[in-house]
């Protein structure tokens, strides 16, 4: 804030009414006050919630220059750019649950996804919860928590998602005939057999014959229906998850000579062998069930990815239009987020389901109407449970005292200023034998530590990873064991073991 401090304006919130009026008008919320530029009869401010799935920061905002994600990239200008945001655990429904939820994952047990983790918490308010019981119409369309069911007492109207096409993504009937005989004979194979169609399916139809179009549609139909109401409206959109399948147009707005392979396709020297011990990719017909698919192939598949951000690009792109033309632009907080990273043959990995950077690293986009930082980056370390205390605050909600996260609005206030010392994330394969081994890791402004603990052997560690960022970007060697690490490797050891035992310490 340029005149007055963040301190000052949270005043105003708590009962400062004069002050407020005399800045700004009759504030209802921090966001009125630091930016000043709502209408005056604006008593609540509306939230525009977005979320891709499987979206690594490959976007133009994030210096991926060779990506083609204008609407993105226009609402960066328009808000800030979290360089350095990171997810709780790298899988849809964990993630999700997380961040709606505002709790680490270890508050729900093991494996925690959509439904189960809500019920797991349903003497809580979650994210849209707190929205609802605040007088706000919320609505959830697309994918939004990893199940339709889950938490639907705080929606106003039951969650939506697309009628017309199943989760898979696909559109040909050839493509869908296929998947459904690998399904059939995946019980004569055992689960390591391909259970998907091709991983890749450009076909030359409009964007409202798949599923993200027409989840885009269905969101500006509710914006126009609600747009008279204040209202938290959650918008899930699936692509780029596999399959990489979108309209033909996307895939041609990339050359051969765009397409940009991983910098590390190697396994990382001295790594656990349960980071190695599945691929998502591998239940797609064509693909190998062991090693890595062929060069051809893997360029195929960088393109089939960048085809789909751009495509989910568009969608975004049709939900800011309309949210301009409705006159709704200077009342709306917009966030726009992954659920999790997701790794293009790095580290010789395709998929997510690890505790490295391409899996845990996230693109994050808040903008404010009349924001004073728009344009602006921050290197902070962020993580997803900040963003529901983050929209309580600039809605002027009262923030629950139970969350883990910690509100980002003073760095949305001075990017540069100090903040959090490290970014946890956690994983746990689900299969024997390796399904007691949890792995939790720390991101610091240099290092990524990760630490494999037995859940069942009083969290034994087990192995240990660690990574220099300043010699070592893009994760190569494990240098856990080096003598000249020892202190950097006990230190990181002990913010694990307090984020495990008091989720909150880790604020």
């Amino acid at each position: 804030m340029s005149n007055f401090s963040r301190r000052d304006f949270l005043g105003m919130v708590a009962g400062g009414a004069a002050v407020a009026v005399a800045l700004v008008g009759v504030c209802s919320s921090p966001l009125e006050a630091m930016t000043a530029t709502v209408k005056k009869d604006s008593n609540k401010m509306n939230v525009l919630f977005i979320v891709d799935d499987d979206l690594r920061p490959q976007l133009g905002c994030y210096g991926q220059k060779q990506m083609k994600t204008p609407n993105i990239d226009r609402l960066a200008k328009q808000g800030m750019v979290f360089e350095h945001a990171y997810c709780q655990w790298p899988v849809c429904g964990p993630s999700r649950a997380s961040l709606l939820s505002g709790l680490r994952p270890d508050a729900f047990g093991q494996h925690p996804g959509g439904e189960r983790a809500a019920e797991m918490v349903s003497d809580k308010l979650s994210l849209p919860g707190i929205f609802y019981k605040n007088g706000y119409y919320t609505v959830s369309l697309g994918k939004i928590y990893h199940g339709k069911g889950a938490d639907l007492k705080s929606w106003s109207e039951e969650p939506w998602l697309d009628p017309l096409s199943e989760w898979n993504g696909y559109v040909s009937q050839e493509t869908e005939k296929l998947r459904q005989k690998l399904w059939e004979e995946r019980g004569k194979k055992g689960w390591y057999s391909s259970v998907n169609g091709r991983p890749v399916e450009i076909t030359d139809l409009p964007d409202d014959q798949f599923r993200d179009g027409r989840t885009a549609l269905k969101a500006i139909e509710v914006m126009r229906r609600v747009k008279d109401k204040p209202f938290f409206l959650a918008v899930g959109f699936v692509k780029p998850h596999l399959p990489f399948a979108c309209p033909k147009k996307y895939w041609d707005y990339y050359k051969e000579s765009d397409i940009e392979m991983a910098k590390n396709p190697f396994r990382v020297k001295g790594s656990p062998d349960y980071v190695y011990i599945w691929s998502e990719l591998s239940e797609y017909y064509g693909m190998p069930q062991k090693g890595l698919p062929s060069e051809e192939t893997a360029r195929e598949l960088v393109h089939g990815y960048y085809a789909c951000v751009s495509f989910a690009d568009a969608q975004v792109g049709l939900l800011l239009d309309e949210l301009n033309k409705l006159g709704l632009r200077d009342n709306t907080v917009i966030v726009f987020w992954g659920d999790h990273g997701w790794h293009l043959g790095d580290q010789g990995i395709w998929g997510k389901h690890t505790n490295y950077e391409k899996s845990t690293h996230v693109p994050l986009i808040i903008s404010l109407p009349g924001q004073k930082t728009a344009g602006q980056k921050t290197d902070a370390l962020v993580e997803f449970v900040d963003i529901y205390p983050t929209l309580a605050e600039l809605c002027g909600l009262e923030v629950p005292d139970y969350l883990d996260g910690k509100s980002m609005v003073p760095l949305l206030e001075n990017p540069s200023r100090p903040w959090k010392k490290g970014a946890f994330t956690q994983w746990q394969y689900w299969e024997e034998p390796y399904d007691t081994i949890m792995g939790y890791t720390v991101r610091t402004d240099r290092y990524r530590y990760i630490e494999w603990q037995d859940c069942e052997n009083n969290n034994k560690a087990v192995a240990a990873e660690l990574y220099d960022y300043s010699k070592d970007p893009e994760e190569t060697v494990n240098i856990a064991d080096k003598a000249k690490y020892a202190k950097t490797v006990k230190e990181l050891s002990k913010m694990i073991e307090n984020y495990r035992l008091k989720r909150t310490e880790a604020k």
